[in-house]
């Protein structure tokens, strides 16, 4: 099984993804789930510049892990803090700025379409319900946000066409509410793959 967490930057996944893992690895579920805890972060951590400051670089050293996190054992069960659709939302937003070149939007739009299907569940975090959080290392830049929002959302209802959108659409789940009931339901659909 393979899950994702996808939103803007500051919307809870990574608070989500450290619940899931507290209540997600009970002693009775004895094959448990592993966790991918970063893909942007690590990339800036090894030294290259992020969200708005990306560049073809950036993006593809983060669609590198994308690829590399996605074809984890199936027979295994993973939750992704982040997963393809981050890396193709993104590198949109860096090509319509001019920061990132056509081919490498492409190819991000290439990899989502490849990649998606093997997504059994898509947890887009809403972003209403969450104000950013300055941690140090995520953009708090609101315009910047805003339009990664705006790209999501119009993705997510359909008034924008990607490679492959109905191969990965449908799982899509939206998470809204404090994180209790974003838990609820990331539990409700969890057991409902098994």
């Amino acid at each position: 099984m393979l899950v994702g967490f996808t939103g803007a930057q500051s919307t809870g996944k990574t608070t989500l993804l450290n619940r899931c893992k507290e209540e997600l690895c009970v002693p009775s579920d004895k094959k448990g789930w592993n966790f991918v805890d970063e893909v942007t972060r690590k990339v800036m951590r090894d030294g290259w510049s992020i969200n708005e400051d990306g560049d073809n670089l950036t993006q593809l050293f983060i669609l590198k892990e994308h690829l590399q996190n996605h074809t984890v054992s199936k027979s295994e069960k993973w939750i992704l803090d982040r997963c393809i659709l981050d890396g193709y939302i993104y590198t949109k937003w860096l090509c319509e700025q001019g920061a990132v070149d056509t081919w490498v939007l492409t190819y991000a739009g290439n990899l989502l379409n490849l990649l998606g299907k093997h997504l059994d569940i898509i947890f887009y975090t809403d972003p209403r319900d969450v104000p950013i959080e300055d941690d140090g290392e995520r953009s708090v830049n609101v315009d910047f946000r805003n339009e990664i929002i705006k790209i999501y959302e119009d993705l997510i209802s359909n008034s924008l066409s990607t490679p492959g959108r109905d191969t990965w659409r449908r799982k899509i789940v939206r998470l809204s509410g404090n994180v209790d009931e974003r838990m609820s339901t990331i539990h409700t659909h969890i057991n409902n793959l098994k």
